[in-house]
């Protein structure tokens, strides 16, 4: 049995991360599995098992996300998009999958149907006909516009098998950020949440013992949160004296890392703050940690529940995101974790927070996060179904 997978990632790292999980998952089960990603998969990623055909690189020119670009940052055109879906194509070609697995689309990255529609058409023209699944996380950014909902549900209805929801509905329903979820109800498939660290190698001794760890994903948007946790560290009345550890996003400059070990002071940096590249250990630290400063990103909230820590969550909410905020209040309103929106971050604001979090007894929640398994065991019994009725 082979599988293709289909990722594009534009400034987090999560979708990527995810879909790296759901290959290794289906390699496991003896499933020959190509990863198509359109941009640069980061160095954190455990690719092992499966192979990675990274297309010509495209991301999101801004924070906002006002455009896509190139990896040189120039805006895309209709050439650049003819080699891309050569490319695609070309290895859905190569391939000739039993399973497809198209990782958010088509409940977004509508800048990339260009394609992502060529590719469900080819599914069509294959035989015997692959499963075609969509992976989705457990919320969506809502779009504030039933027609682009509304085509979403028509395009999923028209081509998918499968709509394989990473959540667990005893936290949050599919429906809560896509209000269309009951017209495609018999598509939708909830597979627990994929716990991306499930796997990763345990810190060494000492790392993440009792600290603060203060990270950003692996994406290009954090700096922000890391500068503001430097200069919160001494306004902590319970936090002061521990050890915080800045992990700098894969995706952020080098500059970057470079101003934060220079703001950290020469006595402190290697005792009282850290700062370095973020590390695949990272779940291993949490469960050593004190707590936990972060924003609210997928993979970063389940890593955080998976140790049972302490958490404040600066989500992210620039532009039209939502997604973050959404899954950072339900946190909130469980006593999972504190939040300090985005636009009111400041130094103390953090540092309040921080002291009011390790003020309250812990409070532990319990979700499904076998979600890579199960979600491999739902695709290879639905071609096994699928042929079992075309035999």
């Amino acid at each position: 049995m082979k599988a293709l997978i289909y990722v594009q990632h534009l400034l987090g790292t999560g979708h990527v991360v995810r879909a790296a999980a759901l290959a290794r998952a289906l390699a496991a089960r003896n499933v020959e599995t190509v990863l198509v990603s359109g941009n640069r998969v980061p160095p954190t990623v455990d690719t092992s098992g499966f192979r990675v055909v990274e297309l010509p690189a495209a991301r999101s020119a801004d924070e906002d996300f006002s455009a896509v670009v190139d990896a040189g940052g120039r805006p895309i055109d209709d050439a650049w998009k003819a080699r891309r879906l050569a490319r695609l194509l070309s290895a859905f070609d190569e391939t000739a999958p039993d399973i497809v697995v198209t990782e958010t689309w088509p409940f977004g990255r509508n800048a990339f149907a260009f394609e992502a529609e060529p590719l469900n058409e080819a599914t069509r023209q294959l035989v015997p006909r692959p499963v075609v699944a969509v992976s989705v996380r457990d919320i969506l950014v809502r779009k504030n516009d039933e027609k682009k909902e509304r085509r979403m549900a028509e395009r999923a209805r028209a081509a998918y098998d499968l709509v394989l929801v990473h959540g667990d509905p005893a936290f949050v329903r599919f429906e809560d950020s896509f209000p269309l979820a009951g017209e495609i109800e018999n598509l939708i498939r909830y597979t627990g949440y994929i716990d991306t660290g499930a796997d990763t190698p345990e810190p060494p001794a000492g790392d993440g013992a009792d600290e603060v760890i203060v990270s950003c994903g692996g994406g290009a948007v954090g700096a922000a949160l890391l500068e503001t946790a430097l200069a919160a560290r001494a306004l902590s009345k319970r936090a002061s004296d521990a050890r915080w550890r800045l992990l700098v996003g894969t995706d952020l400059d080098d500059l970057v890392l470079a101003d934060l070990k220079t703001r950290a002071s020469p006595t402190e940096e290697g005792d009282g703050i850290v700062v370095e590249r973020a590390r695949r250990d990272f779940p291993g630290l949490l469960k050593r940690a004190r707590l936990s400063v972060s924003q609210c990103g997928y993979n970063t909230a389940v890593d955080v529940l998976a140790a049972g820590c302490a958490a404040v969550f600066v989500p992210f909410a620039r532009g039209a995101e939502t997604e973050q905020t959404q899954r950072a209040e339900a946190l909130a309103a469980r006593g999972l974790a504190a939040v300090v929106p985005e636009a009111g971050l400041t130094p103390q604001h953090l540092a309040d927070a921080i002291d009011a979090t390790l003020g309250l007894p812990p409070v532990k929640m319990t979700l499904d996060r076998d979600g890579a398994r199960a979600s491999a065991d739902l695709l290879i019994e639905a071609v096994n179904t699928q042929r079992g009725k075309t035999a």
